[in-house]
């Protein structure tokens, strides 16, 4: 009799059974060299129910962590990876053979990598729109393309501009523009991040973290002006396999 060791992993989030992490791991997990591997929706209200989750769940070996809980998320982790503690965001987490908690951040490798192809000798700045725990991500990966960037929320602050003040001189400026907010996310896919759109130009990529749906408003509106698109997908995809990575190491 062939003993199939199981392991359990899963998604930590508020609100997801739209998720793209479960299919794709179960789908992963049908093959049968992952015999045993399953994944499941961890749905919590609030960030303070995590440390019941563990408790009741002493066999996990691997989490990822979705918004709103990637920043929230810190104070109950044993260590972070070096990235993650620069970045400030943890979408991984690793239960380690000593059973301590490790966050590690796979956005910003996703984001990067799916990013690069379409970059261009003018694609020098980038506005980041929203500031949550997905931003951070961005921002470091940025940061290592040698892309210069400005965070935009509907308040002002250091290195922030507000909605209200992007204008014809913003776009000519910034050749980039990501949405890192859940603005336009189904079922909601009539909303849109409030910029002027009638500025993108055929040098400007939009990027846009969200891949449900396919096409968001956001995404819709600045190809009509011409501008390169790209959605969230492949940067899911290649977070997700370095995640898988980093619990199989």
């Amino acid at each position: 009799m062939i003993h199939i060791l199981k392991r359990r992993f899963g998604l930590l989030g508020k609100n997801i059974s739209y998720s793209f992490s479960k299919g794709y791991f179960t789908e992963k997990f049908n093959d049968e060299h992952f015999k045993g591997c399953s994944y499941e929706n961890f749905d919590i209200p609030e960030i303070n129910h995590f440390t019941a989750l563990i408790k009741n769940n002493p066999d996990l070996k691997g989490l990822n962590v979705t918004i709103p809980y990637k920043e929230q998320i810190l104070p109950f982790l044993d260590k972070l990876s070096k990235k993650a503690t620069l970045i400030g965001a943890v979408n991984t987490i690793k239960f380690t053979k000593k059973g301590k908690l490790k966050g590690y951040n796979t956005d910003y490798y996703g984001f990067k990598k799916s990013l690069k192809p379409l970059l261009k000798s003018h694609h020098k700045k980038a506005l980041i729109l929203g500031t949550g725990g997905a931003s951070k991500g961005v921002a470091y990966a940025l940061d290592e393309l040698g892309i210069l960037y400005t965070f935009v929320s509907r308040e002002a602050k250091e290195n922030i501009i507000d909605y209200n003040l992007i204008n014809a001189t913003t776009f000519d400026n910034y050749q980039i523009i990501i949405n890192s907010t859940p603005v336009g996310t189904s079922p909601n896919i009539e909303a849109y991040p409030a910029i002027p759109y009638e500025f993108f130009t055929k040098k400007h990529i939009a990027y846009d973290l969200i891949y449900n749906p396919e096409e968001t408003t956001f995404l819709k509106k600045a190809k009509e002006n011409g501008a390169v698109i790209k959605n969230g997908y492949d940067m899911l995809i290649f977070q997700a396999e370095k995640a898988w990575k980093i619990w199989n190491k």
